[in-house]
């Protein structure tokens, strides 16, 4: 669901242009503010999270050519994104170029395991689950379209 805001950003960008009707507005989990930018500063060109959420909140998969508004931590629009790819895989299977593309902090694959892992935990504790090393990821890479 989009607030005010979102889909004002969202109805102002595609005056003029034919509109899709695929599009959410959302924050990025963790530090949405510092992922954010990285995603305005082009740093940042893709995403994972857990599939068990969209099982467990019945939500589709994004697929290729969803559009999404990301919003900061105070749910105000930062920019717009266009889904380039969608893979569903276990985190054990997470390519190194996945990896970097995600664009955050040190650009080890190790870092990215270690953060990813502990994200994932704290999500699953809430959940009354255990992370596990073949536990589906949603893989997405996606492109930069509009900038607020």
């Amino acid at each position: 669901m989009m607030n005010a805001l979102a889909k004002k950003y969202w109805d102002t960008y595609f005056v003029g242009k034919e509109k899709t009707l695929s599009v959410t507005a959302w924050q990025f989990g963790g530090i949405p503010d510092e992922l954010a930018q990285l995603v305005k500063d082009g740093v940042k060109s893709a995403t994972c999270s857990l599939h068990l959420h969209y099982e467990l909140e019945n939500e589709p998969l994004p697929m290729v050519n969803d559009y999404s508004i990301v919003l900061n931590s105070k749910d105000e629009p930062v920019c717009i994104i266009r889904t380039s790819d969608v893979k569903i895989m276990p985190m054990k299977e997470v390519p190194l170029d996945f990896a970097y593309a995600e664009g955050e902090g040190d650009l080890s694959y190790e870092h990215w395991r270690k953060v990813h892992i502990e994200f994932f935990s704290n999500e699953l504790k809430e959940l009354d689950r255990e992370f596990s090393e073949e536990m589906l990821l949603v893989c997405e890479r996606f492109e930069l379209i509009d900038v607020k």
